[in-house]
């Protein structure tokens, strides 16, 4: 393990939770509140007695039992079998420890915006299109910040992050740097306000909306300029679909791109409408049309990929390194299952992203492991599918650390290791639900099994967010009375609209 700076040990003792708990030089405890600096970052903790993810251990092991890890501001220190002397000790015996958890893909305003309103069938758009149209800023960061609370409280350290326009862009980078959340952040070009008549309608409206597009694009720009610097938050270009982009729109974006070098994120052949539209206007895949662009020249997220071509997109997503963020709630509760085995088996890096309707981070792993293998079973069934691998807990997790980090070219992020950022998570393993009353043996797959609920810390660049499973990145009580009191707005206006009878 690159930087890892001391010897773990080798052999089967590692695949093994310890029998009995280290022998402790101060007191562990659990709930306990972690002395912090002036910037929030604690100042010398130690999280002792977890079973850790090790994705780069020399010896093989990903998990290794029995586990302290130092963290010392905004970095981690040390890493030992053997306790570690000193700082403020928290037990995590029977805990998962992992890096902090990154999504691929979210739109963080609107989650609880739809969240049980869409489920028995009706569209997403209006309640969506309400959120940009009849909330104040005050009203949208209170929802933004009711989201993202949800997010971090699940597992969620980092997003990359599609706001639906402008204006909900420049709220998550609000409401992210008060609550030191980690993100890529764009706003979505077309945004909400003009998506639906550019995405449904002819070539003609498409063209006719190209030089409005265009503007959207100088004004995402302005905004990720006025991001650089800040550390946690990033611009990022997040242009919505190839099929509402016109070659000119493309190249603004991919100029844009360059300039900021963080990348390109947008929905990649999220429906054979999209795959078959590029494909008549341009005789290329989506994929294929936004590489020959120049849209993948950095790093890359696209969600969904529910069409691509299999004999030819694949390998352009390998040569680049891009992700493919596979979304199990894009539906909400519930929904069309996404092709999770088949980019397995094409090779292709894959993470798990939350999309809009769900913001447990934790759950979403567990669907889309679930649902993966589901697919993979129904598929080995047809004559002639593509081929497919079922998904595991490990390929859920990776994807979620390493492969997005290093996708996202911070090498500092997704890993435990000496001198990688203090971003963790531990989640309970044990406990009743998840576990069997110890620690368990193999707790990735005690993953398949928790939620968000089972997460007891959370830390964001050294900086506690939850605490002995408690959200305290803020306080809880007005972030949800606020963000309530935004949502009730929202249901009045779809009510008197006569939304919830149709």
């Amino acid at each position: 393990m690159s930087g890892l700076g001391l010897a773990i040990g080798t052999g089967d003792s590692l695949l093994r939770p310890a029998d009995h708990a280290h022998p402790r030089t101060a007191p562990a405890r659990r709930g306990a509140h972690l002395g912090t600096a002036s910037d929030g970052r604690v100042v010398d903790a130690v999280f002792q007695g977890a079973s850790a993810w090790l994705a780069n251990a020399e010896d093989g092991h990903e998990v290794v039992h029995d586990i302290s890890v130092r963290i010392e501001g905004a970095r981690i220190v040390e890493i030992s079998r053997a306790p570690i002397v000193g700082g403020e000790m928290i037990d995590l015996s029977g805990h998962l420890l992992l890096p902090g958890l990154i999504s691929g893909h979210t739109h963080v305003a609107g989650g609880s915006s739809t969240r049980g309103l869409i489920e028995g069938g009706r569209s997403y758009a209006r309640p969506l299109a309400i959120v940009e149209e009849s909330l104040d800023d005050d009203e949208l960061d209170a929802l933004t910040a009711f989201n993202l609370a949800e997010l971090l409280r699940s597992g969620c350290t980092a997003q990359v992050e599609m706001s639906l326009s402008l204006r909900q862009a420049r709220s998550y980078a609000r409401v992210a740097q008060r609550l030191g959340a980690r993100g890529w952040v764009g706003g979505m070009v077309p945004g909400i306000g003009r998506l639906f008549p550019v995405w449904f309608g002819t070539d003609a409206d498409l063209a006719a909306s190209e030089a409005d597009t265009l503007e959207e694009i100088r004004q995402n720009l302005e905004f990720a300029r006025s991001l650089r610097g800040d550390g946690l938050v990033q611009g990022m270009m997040t242009p919505h679909a190839a099929d509402t982009q016109t070659p000119a729109t493309l190249a603004a974006i991919a100029d844009a791109a360059r300039e900021l070098g963080t990348g390109i994120h947008t929905h990649l052949s999220q429906g054979a409408r999209e795959t078959e539209t590029v494909l008549r206007r341009h005789g290329r895949t989506p994929t294929q049309w936004l590489h020959e662009a120049g849209l993948m020249d950095g790093p890359f997220f696209g969600a969904h990929f529910t069409a691509p071509d299999w004999t030819v997109d694949p390998a352009i997503l390998q040569q680049i390194g891009g992700i493919y963020a596979t979304c199990p709630s894009a539906g909400g509760a519930g929904g069309d299952t996404q092709p999770f085995p088949e980019a397995l088996a094409a090779g292709i890096a894959v993470n798990v992203g939350i999309d809009t309707h769900s913001n447990d981070m934790i759950e979403n792993v567990k669907l889309a492991v679930l649902l993966g293998q589901a697919r993979a079973a129904l598929l080995s069934r047809i004559p002639d599918a593509p081929p497919h691998r079922a998904p595991t807990a490990t390929d859920a997790v990776r994807g979620c650390t390493i492969t997005a980090a290093d996708a996202l070219r911070r090498a500092d992020l997704g890993r435990i290791e000496v001198g990688a950022a203090a971003d963790l998570v531990a989640v309970n393993v044990s406990g009743m639900l998840v576990g069997s009353g110890a620690p368990p043996p193999e707790p990735l797959n005690n993953l398949l099994y928790a939620s968000g609920r089972s997460v007891s810390w959370v830390l964001v660049d050294g900086r506690v967010q939850v605490a002995d499973g408690s959200f305290v990145g803020a306080d809880a009580e007005a972030i949800v009375a606020a963000g309530g009191d935004a949502a009730r707005k929202i249901w009045t206006l779809l009510e008197a609209e006569g939304w919830f009878e149709a």
